[in-house]
């Protein structure tokens, strides 16, 4: 029956809650740099202000706001503009179809957390755009492109952590501290040449270290005595300062992997009246070291499959027993943290590859990816031949103006007009030519975390086995505690990819043409199921078929 005036059975209609809305046409727009110098000069923010408000005016988009127009780093998602960015759209989920932004590294860099919250906002009928990496997320194909983008903005950022890294390390042996010096300590530059200095705070935190070795004072007592000679702190920050070496000249820091090197600066207290105060002190352990030995990886990420609530972690400590447990009153599901963790291990093992078959899986990848960004590659090579054939123009005009075959009236009025359609040309080009300058080194970072997973996660600390765990189930996922078995509700499509590219390998390595050559590339194949049950439980995953497979992806 189809839709017609005054159906009465329209009321009983069901729609598609996972596609957006087909009459929403409004927008924000999200732009942001990397560094405060970049934010100074102005450029790259109107350049991507921009190229979003071009691409909604093409696509007859209305914008309703503006966010980012600043530097913030992308390592992470606490960015203030980010989310008040995301809080608006949230809270006006109604109106707002889009957000905009100039490529998927300006929306985040970390990976894992970019997916999760662009699926988030998917759920709302949000669909996060990347105006010069266009891709339609409402299909799988465009999902899995954007999904990718994100990892490898991840990646990208990664390369460029560990170059800063090894930089900084170099600086520190040196004993020179490649950062801002903490709160007593200025840096001054002479010369080219950068210098560490004490401040008049810095006096007043020298006092500080005497009055809590020497009269023993609580911190609240030493917060007065700063605050009455001009120097607000909060109990916290105090905590931290007595627990900083730098004061004694020592340096300690997370890129020197545990070493402790003697820095060139100034000390403000002696090396005895550091460790002394730190005796006394009640020393707290940092969050971050206390929660890299949490023994609770899977808290939160897994949900009870009755009630849909998160597991806690807890600990028996007469028996020195760890489990895990549902949050909501009146579940009996209680299990072993032993057993859930050697259960998702298993889990993870579904998607994991052999070494021997990586090279064959990451050459599948790639030609699957060009295939995939094949029109695009086409379009990037023709418009790079009209950009060559427009300088051989530039440069005619020019040799003719030298020549003085032309004026000078005519060769800047054809000047002008070669840089217009250079320019037109280019920023054509900047949209088709998405295709991977390092994608080689992209599917080997990708195939190697494939081929480790399981001891990447066994022996990883806890903030990287969080980060591994949702990079591979961006939604976590689901514990059944009457069959003993994990379900998945979604997972990574590119690791679904690629353990369903080693699934096939047997058939490619005998030459038999598998049913996936005469597929779409990016479409699940038969054998393997991610959204079913653990590997230990056969009878229950081989009742889902490739279909339900292909669906669930979909969903």
């Amino acid at each position: 029956m189809r839709k017609t005036p005054n159906n009465p059975f329209e009321a009983f209609a069901k729609y598609d809650q996972s596609l957006p809305a087909a009459t929403q046409t409004n927008c924000v727009i999200y732009t942001r740099v990397s560094t405060k110098e970049q934010a100074d000069t102005n450029q790259s923010l109107e350049t991507q202000r921009k190229a979003c408000e071009e691409y909604a005016r093409r696509s007859g988009l209305t914008i309703l706001a503006h966010f980012g127009g600043t530097y913030e780093s992308a390592k992470d998602d606490e960015r203030k503009e980010f989310k008040r960015m995301l809080e608006f759209a949230r809270r006006n989920h109604r109106k707002v179809s889009s957000i905009l932004v100039y490529s998927v590294d300006r929306f985040s860099r970390s990976g894992p957390n970019a997916i999760y919250i662009a699926s988030e906002l998917k759920k709302q009928g949000i669909i996060v755009h990347a105006v010069t990496q266009p891709a339609d997320t409402t299909t799988p194909t465009g999902a899995f492109q954007q999904n990718m983008q994100f990892i490898f903005s991840e990646y990208d950022n990664q390369l460029r952590r560990q170059k800063t890294i090894a930089g900084m390390r170099e600086m520190l042996l040196r004993g020179e501290w490649p950062s801002s010096p903490p709160l007593g300590y200025c840096a001054v530059y002479e010369g080219g040449r950068r210098r560490i200095e004490i401040t008049p705070k810095g006096k007043l935190i020298a006092k500080a270290f005497r009055w809590k070795s020497e009269e023993a004072l609580s911190n609240m007592q030493i917060l007065e005595r700063l605050k009455a000679h001009g120097l607000h702190l909060y109990k916290q920050k105090l905590t931290k300062i007595f627990q900083n070496p730098f004061y004694c000249g020592i340096l300690v820091h997370r890129s020197l992997n545990g070493e402790v090197v003697e820095g060139n600066h100034p000390k403000i207290v002696s090396r005895e009246t550091f460790l002394h105060v730190n005796n006394i002190q009640v020393s707290h352990a940092h969050k971050y070291q206390h929660e890299a030995r949490e023994p609770h990886a899977l808290r939160r990420f897994v949900k009870c499959a009755d009630c849909g609530s998160s597991f806690a972690g807890y600990e028996v400590k007469k028996k020195g027993l760890h489990y895990y447990k549902c949050n909501r009153k009146g579940c009996k599901c209680n299990k072993r943290a032993e057993h859930l963790h050697q259960l998702f291990v298993q889990l993870l093992s579904q998607y994991t590859i052999s070494i021997e078959d990586a090279a064959l899986i990451r050459e599948e990848l790639k030609r699957k990816f060009y295939l995939m960004n094949q029109s695009s590659a086409e379009t990037a090579s023709a418009l790079r031949k009209e950009i060559r054939e427009l300088e051989k123009k530039a440069e005619r005009l020019e040799e003719r103006y030298i020549l003085e075959e032309i004026d000078r009236e005519l060769f800047e009025k054809y000047s002008r007009r070669f840089r217009e359609e250079r320019h037109q040309l280019e920023s054509q080009l900047l949209k088709a030519d998405y295709i991977l300058s390092n994608l080689d080194s992209f599917l080997e970072y990708a195939t190697k975390i494939a081929s480790e997973m399981p001891s990447l996660w066994e022996t990883g600390d806890f903030w990287f086995r969080q980060k591994l765990q949702y990079l591979v189930f961006p939604d976590g996922i689901l514990y059944d505690h009457k069959n003993d078995v994990y379900r998945t509700t979604r997972v990574n499509s590119l690791f679904q990819l690629i353990a369903s590219e080693s699934a096939h390998l047997p058939a490619q390595k005998k030459g038999a043409l598998s049913d996936a050559a005469q597929k779409s590339p990016w479409v699940p194949k038969g054998g393997l199921e991610p959204p079913c049950l653990a590997a230990h439980a056969p009878e229950t995953c081989a009742s889902t078929n490739s279909a339900t497979s292909v669906k669930r992806m979909q969903k």
